[in-house]
């Protein structure tokens, strides 16, 4: 089976690595594509060095730009890629651009499209990431689901019997992470001590950085709690604030720049919890068993406000007494999988091969 894979953003990176690992003993054929979407080494590279990732096949590096820009020149160089390698499978992960982008080239020349992390729904339209996952769902010829609520999303849409209930490949990634860095000191910016208290933060999205006085608001906010703030700070985030005159070395604020993703688990596995907008952060907040606090009106991954440890918190004027409220009971639940997901997207693969 020859699979042809395409990323180009950091959580793509995370779940393209337990894939590339599940492919690999049953001497299947995997052509990985890297867009270049994401194309800072702190975004790309030491992903694909930590996580042990092949070497990306073909780079199209595409950089930097508007929506429209970006999936446009992934879109004119997809078709020659496509047509030189011919896979069996095109799969694409996520709702970013490289997803949409990789999802219209399958689909126009006629090659089977795949899904991973299919299914899941913000309902908020404003999202260019919604409109990217919905629009692949309804493309794609298989949707891998990560979670029985996609499912019944997919469902809901027609889309039922294109729809396999595989698990989230990034439980695989996390829960395997964790085990081997969870003895070890994590790695902080001056200023905080690994034996005291603290929170890690992530602030990238466009609703949150793209409006100068939302922005502010939410560093005003993040600068005033009561204990220190280690702040991976996304190139969005550094580029919006100094567009704005906005300071991020103030008050609680200890800004680094994003670490390698077994140094972000090793980070979240010894906070006091997270304050972020991500949507990964938020799942990885929840297996890691910090509690979470969003900066967002909504979330796709329901289960982790249902079992308690994660807050949806669109304003700031409370955020400290949000932040530093009880840890929640331990709870048992896996409503992620049990970190084989990736073994049963391959089998799923081979089952559905044309």
């Amino acid at each position: 089976m020859k699979i042809l894979s395409i990323v180009g953003a950091r959580p793509q990176f995370v779940k393209l690595a337990p894939i590339a690992h599940a492919l690999a003993p049953g001497g299947h054929e995997h052509v990985i594509v890297h867009t270049g979407q994401h194309y800072d080494a702190n975004m790309s590279d030491v992903f694909f060095e930590d996580l042990d990732i092949p070497a990306p096949n073909v780079h199209l590096g595409v950089g930097s730009g508007s929506h429209g820009v970006q999936t446009g020149a992934m879109l004119s160089a997809m078709d020659g890629v496509l047509d030189e390698h011919r896979p069996d499978w095109v799969l694409v992960y996520g709702d970013t651009n490289s997803t949409i982008a990789g999802a219209l080239s399958a689909v126009k020349l006629h090659f089977p499209l795949a899904h991973l992390e299919a299914g899941l729904r913000s309902f908020n339209r404003r999202m260019p990431e919604e409109h990217n996952r919905v629009l692949t769902d309804h493309a794609a010829d298989l949707c891998l689901a990560p979670t029985q609520t996609a499912i019944d999303h997919l469902i809901r849409e027609g889309l039922g019997e294109r729809a396999v209930l595989v698990g989230d490949v990034m439980t695989d990634v996390c829960l395997s992470v964790a085990a081997q860095v969870r003895d070890s000191a994590p790695l902080l910016p001056e200023g905080v001590d690994g034996s005291q208290d603290y929170l890690v933060s992530t602030i990238h999205r466009a609703e949150n950085t793209d409006d100068p006085e939302q922005l502010r608001s939410i560093i005003d906010a993040l600068a005033a709690l009561p204990i220190p703030v280690v702040l991976l700070a996304h190139p969005r985030l550094v580029a919006r604030a100094a567009t704005a005159g906005i300071d991020l070395k103030r008050g609680a604020l200890r800004p680094t720049a994003p670490l390698g993703y077994p140094q972000m688990v090793a980070a979240v596995l010894h906070s006091r919890g997270v304050v972020t907008d991500s949507g990964g952060l938020q799942k990885e907040a929840f297996l890691l068993g910090a509690p979470c606090t969003t900066l967002r009106t909504e979330t796709e991954w329901t289960e982790t406000v249902d079992l308690g440890w994660n807050v949806l918190r669109p304003q700031v004027d409370d955020l400290a007494a949000v932040v530093m409220r009880p840890r929640p009971a331990p709870s048992t639940a896996s409503p992620y999988g049990d970190g084989r997901a990736a073994e049963a997207t391959v089998a799923t693969l081979m089952r559905h091969l044309r």
